[in-house]
């Protein structure tokens, strides 16, 4: 999921005499990227296949946002997925943060694999701490699953960055508790990564990946 996207739904709910002003302190972009191989949480979405992924979002300065992310996928009977996402972010002493609610749709599939999460990113420096719950889904209750993350940057020479991450993934609804560790390094929108999997159930290969994303201004 891209940050964690059309973020308008807001903006219809206004009166036409708050909409003006309104726009004129709202950001509206969107993103686009290809990938070799759609990774999420260290799971392949794809079947090891790429991927085409683009989302558009629209920010307030108030903090407040929504949006909407697409991308191909291949697991069941699934072949898109769609997330709607809406948040607020702001700052808290040396601390960013980021929280909201995010619903994973897959239209189209004749499975229950649509599902929410409430997610919070905590930013301090180069160091993402990161938050995601299970809000809602078919046969399983709140608080079913528990993803924590921890990312890390360095900047390198030539205009290099480098990332490290590393994830937890508990309860009922994962199925096999899992933990996901990767590295990438990116230049002018283009990424190289790797990421492994341990679960309970024993060892994943490492995926290697390959993408290219670029945001824009509308």
């Amino acid at each position: 999921m891209k940050k964690l996207a059309i973020r308008t739904a807001i903006a219809s709910l206004m009166g036409a005499a708050t909409l003006m002003p309104a726009m004129a302190q709202a950001e509206v972009s969107a993103n686009a990227a290809v990938t070799s191989n759609y990774l999420w949480r260290g799971l392949e979405q794809t079947d090891g296949g790429p991927a085409v992924q683009a989302g558009v979002d629209y920010s307030h300065e108030s903090g407040f946002y929504v949006g909407t992310w697409a991308s191909n996928v291949d697991f069941g009977d699934a072949d898109i997925e769609l997330d709607l996402y809406g948040g607020y972010a702001g700052t808290a002493g040396e601390w960013e943060y980021d929280v909201g609610y995010v619903m994973f749709l897959y239209p189209g599939s004749n499975a229950d694999f649509d599902f929410g999460e409430i997610y919070g990113n905590f930013t301090k420096g180069a160091l993402t701490l990161g938050v995601a719950t299970l809000a809602n889904a078919e046969g399983a209750d709140f608080g079913d699953s528990l993803y924590l993350s921890a990312d890390y940057g360095f900047a390198l020479p030539q205009d290099i960055e480098l990332a490290l991450h590393v994830g937890s993934y508990t309860g009922d609804f994962v199925g096999e508790d899992a933990i996901d560790f990767g590295i990438s390094a990116s230049k002018s929108g283009f990424t190289l990564g790797v990421t492994k999997v341990s679960q309970d159930g024993g060892d994943e290969d490492v995926k290697f990946y390959a993408s290219y994303a670029r945001d824009f201004a509308l």
